[in-house]
């Protein structure tokens, strides 16, 4: 009456099938040693006991079992996978260890719905319960620790890292979660390396050469910890010492690489995923009171034991012996060989357990079975269901195949011995990572994160620009353009700023825009005043010379009533143009144009007159044109003056009253800068004003043009050409210069017109007169004046 449980483990060096027997009372040990191994592994041979542990545990335990003890039957089957069904028997339940020897039991035993717990196998395919319904683990997926590196990588903004990999569905199903876990985080692979068992001294040489070539400081490894040994060992060789490295639970508890001097330097600051560590009460005690008198029948521990002590003399103990086999410290696969014999025990005792033995087997309120006839279907049914319950209080259950995803993050660091300890940094629950940096040593030995990336990020105010053929990692910061801001790193385009703001010299906020007007404390607006004042004040000290020399014959002969009237609306002209410059305001738009259309009808009415004058006067001489002169008084003069000029009044008081310029501040022009001017709200009211005297100053010039050849000395319709065609030279010039001139430069560039008109005018007419009547005073007289 016995029902065979199996125990398989697998391990490079030596395996182990431990064979559970459960029998009605009795608890046996039987060893049977299968073939020979090349050598004794130690951490398989304590998850042999932490078997053993647990089974004698449940049978001392009265609730779970009762009236049942567990036996066991221990198998070495070398790492050979045909040899883990040994035994000849068909048992209902199997414990084992690795990925591959899981999936081959699991298909062989999957058609007689025989389950299969695995402490070992972390392959993400045996979670496929389509394929494997009768397989469950206490060891999580694959899955969650390649979740756990990629969390790792983008928490510390690697996002540029190699990878070596073993070339087995470990390492490639690894990379590949991996891989897809990272897509679209920032993060990328330089280079992928694989390393085959068969080849493992080639591939480790050009994996190391190949990682010392690389420009990625971060290297995930996802291997056996041999095949890393033999990749660190060539690193070593060649002193590559500055890379950091992210391990997997593979390799990242080795005890045989911590210990290992060769590789310290290299393998310093190792950041890894490992197995949950816990504690198992009492096993200490348990292992170090292991002797082989107490075990006669266990070639495995006598072997261990010769190796040890070198002879079986029964004084040895190994009490107060510091040894990997008695260090319980951090029990990581032991504790889930642990787990998996106390989730078989409870579905066991699920099965066995039956609340109405005695009644009609059509009364049992629930199905159940006794020691003699479990059959693996039914067993199978209650591992699905089941919660387990350790001594220590830890619940667990199966989550299809699986188990809750949980490791500890380790970190290696420098003991003062030369050799590596590790140290717990932190723990993965599920999707939750909770780490402690400041505990971290990285591989440059400070405690400042290493860097790996491509291309350094690029700061606020640039945008990435990928480099063609080039992975996403790998990328050039363009700043961005004028107008245009980014406030984060390593962002993919530049945001344009709203129309009233402008980007800072940062290009990383839009700040408002400063208001640009033509202002009195600046260069050209000090330039302007200057010519305005100046040209005012050289038309007064000329009104000055007309006032003093007024009874002379220059004055007197040149119409010295229209004379004075000119020169102050040249002053007047003169004076206007300063109203253009300063902050536009309603009553500054309004004052300008009206000052301005107005200034200059009134100068140009008084040439036009004194040239009808110079017509008239020459063409009163000829016989029976007595009476023109009558036409052409003062009295004649001053009112065509007026009229000419209220005909201006007129249209700028239309202008203004209908539709006045108003300050508006002008977006259109593209940078940091908003030009604030006076808007024409009517563009026909300022060409109604600049066409009224433009027409005027034409006049003006075809009557000069015809009487300059008029005799005479004092004939002034020579000067009123020479000024007139200075006149319109410059306001046609204008007209295209205004409408093309940006931001305040279009105000200068009517300023520049009204003065440079101005001086024209006041320099042609009034410059020779002034050096005649200063310099030349000899020719004022009236003999002089009038000759011919």
């Amino acid at each position: 009456m016995s029902l065979f449980l199996w125990v398989f483990t697998w391990w490079p060096s030596s395996a182990l099938s431990l064979l559970l027997s459960v029998v009605g009372r009795q608890t046996g040990l039987e060893v049977v040693q299968a073939t020979v191994c090349s050598r004794l592994d130690l951490e398989a041979l304590k998850y042999t006991y932490a078997m053993v542990f647990a089974l004698e545990e449940i049978n001392r335990n009265s609730t779970l079992l009762p009236g049942v003890k567990l036996g066991y039957r221990i198998l070495d089957s070398c790492s050979r996978y045909p040899w883990s069904l040994q035994g000849g028997e068909l048992v209902p339940l199997l414990i084992c260890a690795a990925s591959s020897t899981s999936i081959i039991i699991s298909r062989i035993l999957g058609p007689l719905s025989v389950p299969v717990i695995s402490y070992l196998a972390s392959c993400p395919c045996l979670s496929d319960r389509t394929k494997f319904p009768n397989f469950f683990r206490t060891i999580p997926s694959d899955i969650y620790q390649a979740r756990a590196m990629a969390q790792l990588a983008i928490r510390f903004n690697w996002t540029w890292m190699g990878a070596v990999v073993a070339n087995t569905d470990y390492g490639q199903l690894a990379i590949q979660v991996f891989q897809e876990e990272i897509q679209g985080k920032g993060v990328c692979l330089e280079f992928i390396e694989t390393v085959n068992r068969e080849n493992i001294m080639s591939d480790a040489r050009r994996a190391a050469l190949k990682i010392k070539a690389s420009t990625a400081t971060v290297i995930l490894i996802f291997c056996w910890y041999t095949d890393v040994k033999k990749v660190l060992l060539e690193l070593a060789k060649i002193n590559v010492t500055d890379r950091q490295f992210l391990a997997s639970e593979a390799w990242s508890t080795s005890d045989d690489l911590l210990q290992d001097l060769a590789i310290s330097k290299v393998a310093s600051g190792v950041l890894g995923v490992a197995i949950r560590s816990s504690t198992i009460p009492g096993f200490e005690n348990y292992l170090r009171s292991l002797h082989p008198s107490h075990r006669p029948d266990d070639e495995f521990f006598r072997e261990f034991w010769q190796k040890e002590f070198g002879s079986c003399s029964g004084t040895e103990s190994l009490e107060g012996v510091q040894h990997p086999f008695t260090d319980t410290s951090q029990l990581r696969v032991a504790h889930n060989v642990y787990l998996a014999v106390y989730a078989a025990a409870h579905a066991l005792h699920s099965l066995l357990s039956c609340p109405n033995r005695d009644s009609p087997p059509g009364n049992n309120s629930s199905t159940c079975s006794s020691p003699k006839h479990i059959k693996p279907g039914e067993l199978l049914q209650r591992l699905n269901k089941v919660n387990v319950s350790t001594p220590q209080g830890e619940m667990f259950h199966f989550q299809g195949a699986d188990i809750p995803a949980k490791y500890d993050l380790v970190n290696w660091q420098n003991t003062p011995e030369g050799s590596l300890k590790l140290v717990l940094i932190g723990h993965v629950d599920g999707f939750d990572l909770h780490l402690n940096e400041s505990a971290i040593q990285w591989s440059t030995g400070s405690n400042q994160v290493p860097v790996s990336v491509c291309s350094e990020s690029c700061p606020p105010g640039t945008r990435k620009a990928n480099r063609k053929g080039e992975p996403l990692c790998c990328f050039d910061c363009i700043p961005c353009a004028e107008g245009e801001i980014n406030n984060r790193t390593d962002s993919l385009r530049c945001e344009r700023c709203p129309s009233e703001f402008w980007s800072n010299s940062e290009q990383t906020a839009c700040v408002p825009r400063q208001l640009d007007f033509l202002a009195f404390n600046e260069t050209l607006g000090i330039t302007l005043t200057t010519a305005a004042v100046s040209g005012a004040a050289v038309t007064t000290a000329v009104f000055v010379v007309f006032i003093l020399y007024h009874k002379t014959p220059m004055v007197r002969a040149n119409n010295s009533e229209l004379s004075f009237l000119l020169l102050l609306s040249l002053k007047l002209c003169f004076l206007c143009s300063l109203v253009f410059i300063g902050r536009p305001s309603v009553w500054s738009c309004r004052f300008q144009q009206a000052a301005f259309g107005i200034s200059f009808v009134l100068c140009v009415s008084c040439l036009l007159v004194k040239t009808l004058v110079v017509l008239a006067v020459f063409r009163s001489a000829r016989p029976g044109a007595e009476t023109l002169m009558k036409w052409f008084g003062p009295g004649q003069q001053r009112g065509s003056v007026c009229l000419f000029t209220f005909v201006q009044v007129i249209i700028c008081a239309i202008w203004l009253s209908l539709s006045p310029p108003e300050p508006r501040r002008d977006l259109g022009f593209q940078g940091s800068k908003v030009t604030l001017e006076c808007s024409m709200a009517s563009v026909v009211g300022f060409f109604l004003v600049l066409g009224y005297i433009g027409l005027l100053a034409c006049t003006c010039l075809l009557l000069a043009f015809l009487a300059r050849k008029l005799p005479d000395n004092f004939n002034e319709a020579k000067l009123i050409t020479f000024s007139m065609l200075i006149f319109c030279a410059v306001w046609v010039a204008f007209v295209p210069a205004y409408f093309s001139s940006p931001g305040k430069y279009v105000v200068a560039v009517e300023i520049f017109a009204i003065l440079a008109s101005s001086y024209g005018l006041l320099i042609c007419i009034f410059a020779p007169k002034c050096f005649i009547i200063l310099l030349r005073p000899e020719k004022n007289t009236k003999k002089n004046v009038m000759a011919r």
